[in-house]
């Protein structure tokens, strides 16, 4: 039984009244059209959290208060969830007290601090990682994924929906019909990536307009599980360690050393601002090396004013 079956279940005889008002806060998500990955991150966290509050006694919406609130988040890094996690708990369950005082459940705000997430150095991977890791895929679908994800930039719910009908062969650009938030956009990706492609769509018996890009097997869609187990047996063959994700920020820091302009970068990763964009794009340390060398104010002292 799954972790999400079982925590649904533990909480399944809370009061009517606290499951009436969790039952109508993902009613306005489903109103908002929020995507089936929004709508599950909601299940799955909020339903720990009502869980926990069932231990706790409580019984209906107006007892939601923000020490509860802080004691289940640190109950939650007592457990040794990682940073993210708990962050990401604490964003749902704001986003319900919100909900619940908006509709009056309750009379007061709920109000707590987001946890903050310690700053990492994520993983990007080099040219020479990247062309590793494409030499070792074992077939032309699992190349095509790779190259694909690295051109574009998409992430990988973006990919698994995409159909053939979705790719300009002839320009290379790429229509996102519900990338992150619902909102449309578009990407592009590059003449080998698209050779890579064609060199897949030959091994295929279905390439109609509404079939998947990617397909599984019997030519089905793939899920975000389903394309990370491409990724977990890449990352053992070569030592390299690469996730989709990894590929995204990969694609915003070659993008940035091939002379991308920084706008045109921001359109294709579907940002809302420059901050996301920048927060991508962080710099690792061969771009500092090659950067201070050619802008050293020391070693240029001569020729400046």
């Amino acid at each position: 039984m799954s972790n999400q079956i079982q925590t649904k279940q533990k909480w399944s005889l809370v009061s009517v009244a606290l499951t009436d008002a969790y039952t109508d806060f993902m009613l306005s998500r489903q109103a908002m059209q929020c995507s089936p990955a929004t709508l599950s991150f909601y299940r799955f966290t909020l339903g720990a959290f009502f869980a926990w509050l069932e231990r706790q006694g409580v019984t209906a919406p107006q007892e939601l208060t923000a020490r509860l609130v802080r004691q289940y988040l640190a109950e939650l890094v007592g457990r040794g969830k990682a940073d993210g996690t708990v962050r990401d708990h604490a964003r749902a369950i704001r986003t319900l007290a919100i909900f619940w005082e908006a509709e009056k459940y309750i009379t007061e705000p709920v109000k707590f601090a987001i946890p903050k997430v310690a700053k990492k150095r994520l993983p990007v991977l080099t040219a020479d990682e990247l062309r590793r890791v494409i030499a070792n895929c074992r077939n032309v679908r699992d190349r095509a994924i790779v190259a694909f994800m690295a051109d574009s930039g998409l992430r990988r719910a973006e990919v698994c929906e995409l159909n053939w009908s979705d790719v300009d062969f002839g320009s290379g650009l790429v229509v996102v019909r519900r990338g992150k938030g619902g909102k449309a956009r578009s990407a592009v990706v590059g003449a080998t990536t698209r050779r890579a492609l064609l060199a897949y769509r030959r091994t295929l018996e279905d390439v109609s307009d509404g079939t998947p890009l990617f397909q599984a097997r019997q030519g089905a869609r793939f899920t975000g599980s389903g394309l990370l187990q491409i990724f977990r047996r890449l990352s053992r063959q070569t030592g390299i360690h690469v996730t989709p994700h990894a590929l995204r920020r990969t694609f915003v820091i070659l993008s940035l050393r091939a002379d991308m302009d920084v706008l045109h970068l921001q359109a294709l990763l579907g940002h809302a601002s420059l901050d996301m964009t920048m927060h991508y794009a962080q710099m690792v340390d061969q771009d500092l090396l090659q950067s201070h060398k050619a802008h050293s104010p020391i070693d240029n002292l001569a020729r400046l004013k």
